[in-house]
């Protein structure tokens, strides 16, 4: 996911409750050495994750009805994002089986409260102000909905409404027309967050809400990006100079949107190789795979950067032989840096020791804050991790996935 920024930060227990699902799921897990010479220490896997999950319980409005949850310490409004992220990171660790039957109808009529007559999601605590004025394409309704659906899926439901936004591309000619009006050349980044969404709807409106209208225009999405726009020798699209270290990690961040789609679909990625070799070079020397795209200092990788590289290698390194060794020992380096990323209250950084703002000031955390965006988006991180290498600590953790399309599928566990 690529973000847009101003400078460091973005123009973007209440209960004594016992997670039961995580608490089984965390037990025994072993502990990791930090590779980083200002850390050396050991890192108690399972108190890493017990963290995270406390910190999404403190971050719930005990006071009202399950599953409204507000984005960090400095907060003071529950919002629908923040719901999301805790859907989908407690689904993650198996945690949601602790629900009950009343807390999990109570959160779902809270997402689906939120559903426009177009079938598009909406905050009204946050849209039309910040990133979300007018509803943009890269980060507007779609986005948020994207997000809700797949948050849906993790508590078992389905929205409630037909995606009749989808209807200018499911008309004939309809999605070719807008996908050549994106700035491909100049921000494929930014059309990779664009292209994703609508993919994604279009993708769930096929397989969970039954329109097989959607299913020749997935196709025919797939066969466009395929053709248009993409170099071979890289396999990324858009003109950015990938010889420049920010060129090639925007790039690479706009891949990893368009090859979710891919893989959702279980369709070979084009030029798989040289996505490997792209992917690869964005690992900065402590491990992570920022470039400065986000806060200007190459070595200090957001969870965006990082999610981006490390995702579709660890989907490659499941489904090829090119290059394994080496994706392997990028893996490992990866997963020291995503750890050093906890905050003091169990949240996640987006850069670690910085503030985040996420668009709109009930989503922002201070340098001493989790965020639950970036909480959500490391933790997703750390289950790639883990389902690419196994055999190691991460592996051995129980991480579920979901079966919806969008950020957070891995593969067996589809349709």
């Amino acid at each position: 996911m690529n973000e847009r920024t101003d400078s460091i930060e973005f123009p973007h227990f209440h209960s004594r409750r016992v997670f039961l699902g995580g608490t089984a799921f965390l037990a025994g897990l072993p502990f990791l050495m930090s590779a980083h010479a200002d850390e050396e220490r050991h890192l108690d896997l399972a108190d890493v994750l017990a963290k995270s999950l406390k910190f999404i319980e403190s971050m719930r409005v005990a006071d009202a009805p399950y599953g409204r949850f507000r984005y960090s310490a400095g907060s003071m409004k529950p919002t629908l994002y923040s719901s999301t992220y805790a859907a989908m990171t407690r689904h993650l660790y198996g945690d949601l089986d602790s629900l009950t039957e009343s807390q999990r109808a109570e959160w779902v009529a809270y997402l689906q409260s939120h559903q426009d007559d177009d079938g598009l999601f909406r905050d009204p605590v946050i849209f039309d102000q910040g990133w979300y004025k007018g509803d943009p394409e890269w980060c507007g309704r779609r986005h948020l909905s994207c997000h809700v659906v797949t948050a849906l899926t993790c508590l078992g439901a389905v929205a409630k409404k037909p995606m009749r936004d989808l209807e200018r591309f499911i008309a004939p000619g309809g999605l070719v027309k807008w996908l050549e009006s994106r700035d491909w050349a100049k921000q494929p980044d930014f059309v990779g967050n664009e292209v994703l969404n609508v993919g994604t709807l279009l993708q769930y409106a096929r397989d969970f809400q039954k329109d097989e209208r959607c299913r020749p225009v997935v196709a025919e999405l797939l066969d466009w990006m395929t053709t248009h726009h993409m170099s071979e020798q890289t396999g990324l699209w858009g003109r950015l100079d990938v010889n420049d270290p920010r060129g090639l990690s925007r790039a690479v961040m706009g891949g990893y949107h368009f090859w979710l789609l891919y893989f959702y679909d279980r369709v070979a990625i084009p030029h798989a190789d040289r996505a490997t070799d792209m992917c690869l070079k964005t690992q900065n020397k402590l491990g992570g795979f920022g470039q400065g795209v986000h806060g200007g200092d190459p070595l200090c990788s957001s969870a965006c950067e990082d999610i981006d590289s490390i995702d579709p290698l660890a989907r490659l390194l499941r489904d090829r032989d090119y290059r394994r060794a080496d994706i392997r020992a990028a893996l490992e380096r990866g997963l020291h840096a995503v750890l050093a990323n906890q905050t003091p209250d169990g949240g996640f950084w987006f850069l670690k020791n910085r503030g985040f703002n996420y668009g709109h000031d009930q989503l922002n955390s201070t340098a001493t804050q989790g965020g639950m965006f970036p909480t959500w988006f490391r933790t997703l991180t750390l289950a790639y991790l883990g389902k690419a290498m196994p055999e190691s600590s991460i592996g051995k953790v129980d991480w579920k996935f979901c079966n919806c399309p969008g950020i957070q599928f891995w593969g067996a566990e589809q349709r």
